[in-house]
């Protein structure tokens, strides 16, 4: 695959595959309303921590396909989820070369990073992706739905944005309508009902797909780009 998206540099991507995420990807965007953003522009993708699990220690293979490990013919364990969405400033322009990095626990909830069950990991399972964005400010990954896990009630997946002259910026993605939303310390610690929505989405199943995909989409909101 593993990047639907063209123009993006170095990233490999297998033809069959790539074919299918492309169509995908794109398609991902008809779950979201023209417009829907219009009146949370100007208000900014709400901070939320890293946390203890950012891999010490990246993986060879850090493409924006975590279902597929290189040129593995076994896919990870769990739901697949189309993760897509633009990074924008606060004027709704779109921010190209940020560098987007997402990671998550694997279908058992347990992350990359050196824990006491890191042997129960998904060996087939990536964990870690990056994409680059383009003139667009587009950006896309191929996943699975997260999972709550000891201590996190919440199913959640962390991105993190990296810009040339900024310092990163960390946030959490949360599932809309998750049961341990309401349990989950960090979730309620984010503010208002309204700041909460903007970290927190539908994971729509994906009607065209046989083997129940879901796909979300998460636009993230950062102050004004610095001056060239």
């Amino acid at each position: 695959m593993k990047n639907p998206l063209a123009g993006i540099h170095g990233v490999r991507i297998h033809s069959s595959r790539r074919r299918f995420l492309r169509q995908l990807s794109f398609g991902t965007a008809l779950f979201t309303a023209p417009g829907v953003f219009a009146e949370e522009l100007a208000r900014r993708t709400p901070w939320v921590g890293e946390g203890p699990f950012y891999p010490p220690r990246l993986p060879l293979d850090t493409d924006n396909d975590l279902i597929i490990i290189n040129d593995s013919i076994t896919p990870a364990v769990g739901r697949i989820a189309h993760i897509s969405g633009r990074v924008l400033d606060t004027r709704g322009d779109p921010i190209r070369n940020a560098t987007i990095e997402l990671w998550e626990a694997d279908s058992l909830g347990v992350y990359l990073a050196d824990q006491p069950n890191r042997s129960r990991f998904d060996s087939h399972f990536q964990g870690f992706g990056r994409f680059l964005t383009g003139s667009t400010g587009d950006y896309y990954f191929r996943t699975i739905r997260p999972v709550p896990y000891a201590g996190r009630p919440a199913a959640h997946v962390h991105f993190k944005v990296k810009m040339k002259g900024r310092e990163p910026y960390t946030t959490q993605l949360f599932v809309k309508g998750e049961p341990g939303n309401q349990q989950d310390r960090i979730w309620r610690g984010i503010g208002d009902p309204e700041t909460r929505g903007l970290v927190t989405v539908d994971f729509a199943p994906i009607k065209e797909s046989r083997i129940g995909e879901l796909a979300a989409r998460f636009d993230i909101v950062l102050g004004a780009t610095p001056e060239a």
